[in-house]
């Protein structure tokens, strides 16, 4: 569970983010501030891996704000002002968002900090985990549970352990958003863990309950497998 603030002096920045965040199911509003003199009170009590920071509020700017803390958690900028945005990479940040956002872009941001390494650290989760839109609604996807993938057309379906997901995303899409080493095209609609390879046999890949063909234009990074 990834526990997070929201520091906006904008009672309608605080509603927008909380109901993005609140389609996630791994997101936890901590606490509304809405200033960072706020924030900063809470922080010397507790601990959070995100923080969504407006930049231009009263009392303390975001960006002093930020510079106050000694070990600040995964940053989230929230702002109207696109001026910033270099100055807020050399903070560190995770993703600089400029105001009004979409749910997408919102969406992309905490995909961002989920795959930080700084942020796998505080909450060990996993950075194989992403979401992404299933129906009408957005799930959390961990590619080490993934035992292959198929493609249809603009849809993939994806095939883990437990159930069989099906997303519309092309399946070349998916493998370069999910960057996961363990997982190879095998045939223009396959896509295969390593690790739920049983055998190969010929042009076919042997899994549990599945025979996955293999395209002949693939047939060298199979080979590779063999090594």
């Amino acid at each position: 569970m990834i526990k997070y603030l929201i520091v906006d002096d904008e009672h309608i920045a605080h509603d927008i983010i909380k109901q993005y965040a609140d389609l996630l199911p791994n997101l936890q509003l901590m606490k509304h501030c809405y200033d960072a003199i706020e924030a900063l009170e809470y922080l010397n009590a507790h601990n959070v891996d995100l923080i969504f920071l407006d930049l231009n509020m009263p009392k303390l700017k975001g960006f002093e704000f930020l510079r106050s803390l000694s070990a600040p958690p995964q940053i989230i900028v929230t702002t109207a002002y696109k001026e910033h945005a270099l100055e807020s990479y050399e903070l560190n940040v995770a993703d600089y968002l400029l105001k009004p956002f979409s749910f997408e872009r919102f969406l992309k941001a905490v995909n961002k900090v989920i795959h930080s390494d700084t942020n796998t650290a505080k909450h060990e989760k996993s950075p194989n985990h992403i979401f992404l839109r299933c129906d009408k609604k957005y799930i959390q996807i961990d590619t080490s549970t993934i035992s292959y993938m198929e493609a249809s057309g603009n849809y993939t379906k994806i095939i883990t352990a437990d159930e069989t997901i099906t997303v519309r995303k092309k399946i070349s899409d998916l493998l370069f958003i999910f960057k996961c080493p363990d997982l190879i095209q095998v045939h223009k609609s396959f896509v295969v863990s390593k690790k739920s390879i049983k055998s190969i046999e010929g042009n076919r890949i042997f899994m549990d309950d599945h025979t996955i063909p293999i395209g002949r234009t693939y047939k060298l990074q199979v080979i590779q497998l063999l090594k």
